[in-house]
């Protein structure tokens, strides 16, 4: 769970006499990730994928619950902890023209986190960042170790923060929409990387996106967000071929699809997503939901384990429930 107190602008005012608002981006999610998968979490632009995954690296702290690696609590309360952490732990950031600094050449920005953690020194540097480029596919290696990152395309960029990234041999990678800003022609080669990667060194991978095509070319499962709360998770094949939530549903729906034969009914969602400040009592999606029950606005529903090692947060599925 994270929330983030509103400290300024009109909802500050409205609530100054009363309790203290916050954002509550991410509400009672609970995720867990093996060696070698690749999850994947889809949702709106605003439902609190990147601040889960944020979470998960440790640039955001829970305001309740914990995250765990190998078994054991996360603890960053000191400088050396969160060293530590981030070496196992790494992100890689949408936008790849801005998570690169303009002013250091390939080799400095991808020898950097060698540096920070004393992993290496001298010639095993450079050699280190030569073999990393080119399992990136940057190749030939030594011809992109002087460029800065204005003489690189958008997908080469990307494929620097990657390195940059792998160079510590992370066992978790959090990708936040990584190939939303890249030409189509350039997101198959940057999806096959991250799955090569995650077969070749067992690379846990959360992949944030919002295009669920995306999702389901590289995903083993995925989970569905909605206003900070996980609706729907399981097998991604089942999430997206068979979906049970009346939300993951209406998610399905607007895909667009090229046969007209395979084109399925729109579900159409009423009225817009609800305040993150002002939540909906019970289920959040129940004043946008065309089967929501009377009980739906005052409980919140629990997850219901369904066949094919689903969840779905739904009444709706009661009876169907695994016990």
């Amino acid at each position: 769970t994270k929330y983030f107190p509103v400290r300024k602008g009109l909802l500050r005012q409205l609530f100054a006499r009363g309790a203290r608002p916050v954002v509550r981006a991410v509400e009672g999610v609970d995720l867990a990730l093996e060696a070698g998968e690749v999850l994947g979490v889809v949702g709106e632009s605003g439902c609190g994928k990147s601040t889960l995954g944020y979470t998960l690296v440790g640039l955001f702290e829970p305001t309740a619950g914990e995250v765990r690696f190998s078994g054991a609590p996360v603890d960053l309360g000191s400088a050396a902890r969160q060293k530590s952490y981030r070496r196992q732990v790494q992100l890689v950031f949408q936008d790849p023209y801005q998570s690169l600094n303009p002013r250091l050449t390939v080799l400095e920005a991808v020898r950097e986190p060698l540096l920070i953690h004393g992993l290496a020194q001298g010639t095993g540097l450079r050699q280190r960042v030569l073999a990393i480029l080119d399992e990136v596919g940057l190749r030939p290696a030594p011809d992109y170790l002087s460029r800065y990152p204005h003489q690189l395309s958008g997908g080469q960029r990307q494929r620097v923060s990657i390195a940059r990234a792998m160079i510590l041999e992370p066992r978790l990678l959090v990708a936040d929409e990584p190939v939303s800003m890249l030409d189509v022609s350039i997101r198959a080669g940057i999806l096959g990387l991250l799955r090569r990667l995650s077969e070749d060194h067992g690379l846990a991978i959360v992949y944030i996106s919002h295009d669920i095509s995306t999702v389901r070319y590289l995903c083993q499962r995925t989970a569905v967000m909605y206003l900070g709360r996980i609706v729907e998770i399981g097998p991604t094949e089942h999430v997206l071929s068979g979906p049970r939530h009346p939300y993951t549903k209406a998610l399905v729906a607007a895909v667009p699809r090229i046969r007209a034969a395979a084109s399925r009914a729109r579900v159409r969602l009423p009225g817009e997503v609800p305040s993150p400040v002002e939540v909906p009592t019970g289920c959040v999606f129940h004043p946008r939901c065309a089967q929501a029950l009377p009980g739906c606005a005052r409980v919140a529903p629990a997850p219901l384990r369904m066949a094919n090692d689903r969840l779905v947060s739904c009444v709706l599925y009661e009876k169907e429930k695994e016990e």
